[in-house]
């Protein structure tokens, strides 16, 4: 009986020291980060500031946030001591993309992982992709590939009808031969799309029309692709291909570094691998640390630099810059968590909020919140010309082989109708003959009492 007084009390104990902790006001050290802490007029917003307000709810404690000092997360000096949040969490909590580490394990009580990462690569696009087979076709989207051979079709076809239809051209079509064929047009095209002339040309003003449209759009076509390709090439000092690591210590052109201090470049001095030990080593050499995530990004968008950094963080600085992009390979996965002074006893239960929350789809929500990309609009803006940006060109062309037909129309129109008041007949019935006549597609067929009518007349 006196056992179960005495565990009575103890739970009635604990049950006050928990509520008088809930009612007091905890203090939140933070530091500023997007998008894990910004600051917005007065008030602090971020991923970080939703997650502790999540967690604030569920263990009903009130609290005042401030921004750490120094900027730092947390690094130990020559003579043991932490600086950043690490020295501050003395308090209460500090909560910021603070990675879990056997150090840090050892000063401070740290949470469950309330997002994971590990370590990657930040740098340009031009810098991490490579070469291929057909990059001479990149100047040119895939549309605006399609577009150009339906133009060359189509122009084609055209100075294949109207050498055919006008008189100019084609005067005698039951004894002369006509000298443009499909094949001939076709390889007309062809030459004139080369800046190679291919004769012969047209006589009449219906096909010279036509040519000359083609002509212009050929220069700018070819002028626009010249010059995207020589404005997608760069240097070839810069001219790499760097997918990971490895690709990253085997070469002496791109600088790297990481963050100073943070838990990256411990990883990196830490780590009994060769490949990370040449890095770090590397880094130690040239001095390449930055001081913050901003001038690491920075640094990358001016391009001859990697950054070593979170997966997390440079997967928001991708989101925001669409110039740079994430090495696939991720090494050295750990968590990001939430710490707590050494032996305080809220530790438990921040990490069961953290998994419920992670268990009710509240982390992936906050995430994809504060994650979204900012540059989809710029998804459009793309080395290679758009369809749009020669459609006046196609527009041209377009109006040109539409002009030249109908030139050609009536130019056999006109022939047709003198023929009509020669042989007294109807304008139409003559029309048809002469339609009839121009477009057989074999002159071999002609009929023999047309090609006697017709020396008859002469």
């Amino acid at each position: 009986m006196l056992f179960g007084f005495f565990l009575m009390s103890v739970v009635v104990f604990l049950d006050m020291g928990m509520c008088t902790a809930a009612q007091s006001e905890l203090r939140i050290t933070t530091i500023k980060q997007e998008p894990y802490t910004t600051v917005k007029g007065t008030q602090l917003e971020g991923f970080c500031m939703d997650l502790l307000s999540e967690v604030a709810k569920k263990l009903g404690f009130k609290y005042r946030v401030h921004l750490v000092k120094d900027s730092s997360y947390g690094r130990q000096d020559e003579s043991g001591n932490w600086n950043g949040m690490i020295g501050e969490v003395e308090a209460d909590l500090a909560i910021a993309p603070l990675t879990l580490t056997a150090a840090r394990e050892k000063v401070v009580g740290m949470t469950k992982p309330f997002m994971q990462t590990g370590v990657s690569i930040l740098l340009r696009k031009d810098i991490s992709e490579g070469t291929g087979f057909f990059d001479f076709l990149s100047p040119f989207t895939a549309e605006t590939w399609v577009g150009i051979l339906i133009a060359y079709l189509g122009t084609a076809a055209c100075i294949f009808v109207v050498t055919r239809l006008s008189p100019c051209e084609w005067s005698q079509p039951q004894s002369e031969e006509n000298r443009f064929s499909f094949l001939h047009s076709l390889w007309y095209t062809a030459g004139a799309l080369t800046l190679q002339g291919a004769g012969p040309h047209p006589k009449a003003v219906s096909g010279r029309i036509i040519c000359c449209t083609w002509w212009l759009f050929t220069i700018v076509l070819l002028a626009s692709y010249f010059s995207n390709l020589s404005s997608s090439k760069t240097s070839d000092s810069t001219q790499l291909t760097i997918k990971g690591f490895d690709d990253l210590a085997n070469q002496d052109v791109i600088q790297y570094g990481c963050l100073a201090g943070s838990s990256t470049l411990a990883f990196f001095k830490n780590s009994n691998n060769p490949l990370y030990r040449r890095i770090y080593e590397h880094m130690e050499r040239t001095k390449s640390f930055v001081s913050s995530m901003d001038e690491g990004v920075r640094r990358a968008k001016e391009g001859n630099f990697a950054f070593i950094g979170e997966s997390v963080s440079l997967d928001l600085a991708v989101a925001r810059y669409c110039e740079l992009v994430r090495a696939h390979e991720v090494v050295g996965m750990r968590g990001y968590s939430i710490a707590a002074a050494l032996g305080s006893p809220i530790i438990k239960n921040l990490s069961v909020a953290i998994l419920q929350l992670s268990e009710a789809g509240e982390l992936a929500y906050l995430r994809s919140k504060w994650w979204a990309s900012s540059c989809i609009a710029d998804k459009a803006k793309s080395s290679a010309a758009q369809p749009h940006s020669l459609k006046g060109m196609f527009l041209v062309l377009s109006l040109g082989l539409g002009l030249g037909a109908l030139l050609a129309v009536l130019e056999l129109t006109s022939k047709s109708r003198r023929r009509a008041a020669e042989q007294k007949k109807s304008c139409c019935t003559v029309l048809t003959e002469e339609l009839s006549l121009r477009l057989r597609t074999s002159d071999a067929n002609k009929p023999q009492e047309n090609v006697d009518k017709d020396k008859e007349k002469a």
